[in-house]
């Protein structure tokens, strides 16, 4: 492809509205435009790397044994209705009437519509085990869209969903599911890990991200140092504090104190002179139609998708000062366990502590001797949100956080939309039974972003080979006509050894076309100049390397077999 002939419309400023490296950079470099909030038109380039995406998910899907079929994007709310999710996903859902005045849906996920084609096809076990998958648009309506191809209200999703006969049959597909994504995102060149995660609205019993380790990642892990463990914030789970060695009968009996304006853990901690572990946090949430009394230790935060899970509600959210007011008696910064009036839940390892300071739910008053099952009960549960440095639950390392950015989620479903909706199967021995399921996505149009996101330097896209739009870049320095024949004759050289070349014909001066290869970000740059020929070739130049002085001479003639040896060489890696 010639420059001269190519739309590829780069600016030298981000627009206003641009915050991540990825909405900036495919912006900027001629990939995307922006339509409306979350919604975008992909240019040739964007097309370009988008399929290459696609490919790689196919090939590996494929040979996992999934087949592909393509389910409708409009959907008749009927489906969503007939699994309770209608009401879950709430304003998420884009919602439609037609002209009879029927409710429709565009699709954010087809677990509904996949259960209904099983339960119409699937009849004996011996249809089992079966793997469906699709590439296909997506609808949620966000209430932020941001970061661009990031989080929008239109995206590609590769979305599959597995059917087995038993809980061991479906391990068995998630296992393969794994596998398959794993060299996805490999393949792709993404320094990624999977992690445990939460299964949300999707509903289900085991769950796991693949997530793309990236500081501008939306997402926290926690992960081991020293073995394999990882998991989503929402869920890491530290090894458990051991009890205070101080017998209850030790502590002397609960002392009222004031603390005037003393509001936080670091302002009371200060106003003491008493360390944050020492301290009982106490925050009142809203649970359904309940206030509830989360308490966790003074140096800890409430992991509120633990505490919804721990009380049994959908989601949970804090409570107002109004709310708080009413159900302490005090202003918000003074709650408290001990007298609380109504439902209270304590963090394991805010039991552990065996004199603690906490909220009188009195303004301006703490009580401190506090002790847990002598001056108050409560269920105990873990709902507190794992930090750095905590100790491995599961070895003897340590936790480190990372951030990242969910690039694909895998879900044992179980029967939660099967046995809802019918889909069964005729056992060996004539017993109908519900199919086992799982599910699993990947954002396809996300990796896209993700890709920048984890591959950019200061001056543009650096382009993994597996997935960049071209896998060279020939610059033509100047118009002299041995230069021009040496063009034409390397992108032909090129061409009949099947890579894909972007030939820079335009008539701008050098540092244009150096500034805005390094933009678009094309893995190999070759350039042709009166200078380079004269030197004896022309020079060759990884996009990934910094330094101006390693580019490398090669002879014209060996310059398409240079270039061939490069972009295998960084297929493999």
């Amino acid at each position: 492809m010639r420059y001269l002939r190519a739309l590829l419309p780069t600016l030298k400023e981000a627009p206003a509205d641009a915050s991540s490296v990825s909405h900036i950079l495919l912006l900027r470099a001629g990939f995307v435009r922006r339509v409306g909030a979350g919604i975008y038109s992909y240019l040739p380039l964007g097309v370009r790397v988008l399929r290459k995406v696609e490919r790689i998910v196919r090939q590996e899907m494929d040979r996992s044994g999934a087949q592909e079929v393509l389910l409708p994007a409009l959907l008749p709310a009927d489906y969503f209705r007939e699994s309770g999710r209608w009401d879950v996903f709430g304003d998420t859902l884009l919602r439609l009437k037609d002209r009879k005045g029927a409710d429709y849906h565009l699709g954010p996920t087809h677990e509904e519509i996949i259960t209904d084609l099983a339960r119409r096809e699937v009849r004996s076990y011996r249809d089992l085990p079966l793997n469906l998958y699709q590439i296909q648009t997506k609808f949620r309506d966000e209430p932020r869209p941001r970061g661009g191809l990031l989080r929008g209200r239109e995206f590609l999703m590769k979305d599959a969903y597995s059917f087995d006969a038993s809980d061991t049959d479906a391990l068995a597909s998630y296992e393969a599911m794994r596998v398959a994504y794993t060299n996805i995102f490999t393949r792709m060149g993404f320094d990624f890990r999977m992690v445990s995660a939460d299964s949300g609205a999707m509903g289900g019993s085991k769950s796991a991200e693949f997530q793309v380790l990236v500081q501008s990642g939306e997402d926290i892990l926690a992960a081991c140092d020293s073995c394999s463990y990882a998991a989503n914030l929402e869920v890491a789970s530290a090894r458990a504090q051991a009890d205070s060695a101080v017998p209850a009968s030790e502590v002397p009996a609960v002392e009222k104190i004031p603390t005037p304006a003393q509001r936080t853990i670091e302002e009371v901690s200060a106003f003491l002179g008493a360390s944050p572990e020492r301290f009982l946090k106490s925050l009142v949430y809203v649970a359904g139609d309940q206030l509830v009394l989360a308490v966790v230790r003074g140096d800890h935060d409430v992991n509120e998708v633990k505490l919804a899970r721990a009380l049994g509600v959908g989601e949970v959210f804090m409570a107002g000062p109004e709310d708080v007011r009413r159900v302490t008696g005090a202003e918000v910064g003074f709650a408290g366990p001990v007298g609380f009036g109504g439902r209270v839940i304590i963090d394991r390892d805010a039991r552990a502590i065996g004199d603690a300071i906490t909220g009188a739910n009195d303004t301006d008053h703490h009580l401190r001797h506090v002790v847990f099952g002598r001056d108050f009960q409560a269920p105990v549960a873990e709902i507190r949100s794992a930090k750095e440095g905590d100790a491995c639950a599961h070895c003897s390392g340590s936790l480190k956080l990372y951030r990242g950015i969910e690039a694909g989620h895998i879900f044992v479903l179980g029967t939660h939309y099967s046995a809802k909706m019918g889909a069964t199967y005729l056992d060996e021995k004539g017993g109908s039974r519900p199919l086992v399921m799982g599910c699993y996505g990947i954002g396809v149009s996300r990796l896209v972003a993700a890709a920048v996101e984890q591959h950019h330097d200061a001056d543009g896209i650096v382009w993994p080979m597996s997935i960049a739009p071209y896998h060279v870049c020939v610059l033509r320095l100047g118009q002299e006509p041995d230069v021009v024949d040496a063009v034409d004759r390397l992108e032909q050289q090129l061409e009949q050894r099947g890579l894909e070349v972007l030939v820079d014909d335009r008539d701008e001066r050098p540092g244009v076309k150096f500034k805005d290869a390094d933009l678009v970000g094309i893995p190999l740059r070759i350039t042709v100049g009166a200078k380079s020929l004269a030197r004896g070739g022309v020079e060759l130049k990884l996009r990934s390397e910094r330094d101006p002085k390693k580019a490398e001479l090669v002879s014209l003639e060996a310059a398409a077999d240079a270039v061939q040896s490069r972009i295998a060489d960084m297929t493999r890696a």
